[in-house]
């Protein structure tokens, strides 16, 4: 499947320029606009694998575009610009910010930024997923934690007796142990 990319760039030319060697190499360019205004709409509507801004834009520049679309969408994106400056290298350190290329664009330094991107993008979202599974078992963990302490104080039993008890109730009734603990939970924590 085609990986879907937004062009974001005032310029025409560039922007016709940047499409045709993303469209060349095999992407499909879901939309383009002209201004910072524009990205934010078209991106939350179309929610592209990858966008590709221009810092110096009307109504809204890149930087704060960028911004504001990595506050609600984990969507790469990769700077385009005629600037080189230091300034606009460090406001360009935001969280979806994958890459920054100086214009002159070319195919040759276009592309593997943006294949580099979209790879980037990929391993933070595979950490992402990894860290939110990994707080969701660390959350069930303590749940049935706490459910078996309140087993063993309400019926005095030791940690092990407690924790088979809570098995037991979950394979009879087939429901998972965190459903038991969270049903002991509610029923005795009241």
């Amino acid at each position: 499947m085609k990986k879907r990319v937004m062009v974001v760039e005032d310029e025409s030319l560039v922007r016709l320029d940047v499409t045709l060697m993303l469209e060349d190499a095999g992407y499909e360019v879901v939309a383009q606009a002209g201004d910072g205004e524009k990205a934010v709409e078209q991106a939350f509507l179309l929610k592209p694998d990858l966008i590709i801004m221009d810092i110096k834009m009307p109504k809204l520049n890149g930087l704060k575009a960028s911004e504001i679309i990595s506050k609600r969408m984990n969507t790469p994106i990769l700077i385009l610009t005629a600037y080189s400056q230091r300034e606009y290298i460090d406001k360009a350190k935001q969280a979806n910010i994958m890459g920054y290329l100086v214009k002159p664009i070319t195919e040759a330094n276009l592309i593997p930024a943006v294949e580099i991107a979209l790879r980037q993008a990929e391993n933070a979202n595979a950490y992402r997923e990894q860290v939110e599974d990994m707080n969701k078992q660390l959350m069930e963990r303590k749940m049935i934690e706490k459910a078996k302490g309140i087993i063993m104080q309400k019926y005095n039993l030791l940690e092990d007796d407690a924790y088979r008890k809570m098995r037991k109730i979950s394979m009879n009734k087939q429901v998972t142990l965190e459903n038991v603990a969270k049903q002991i939970i509610l029923k005795y924590n009241a």
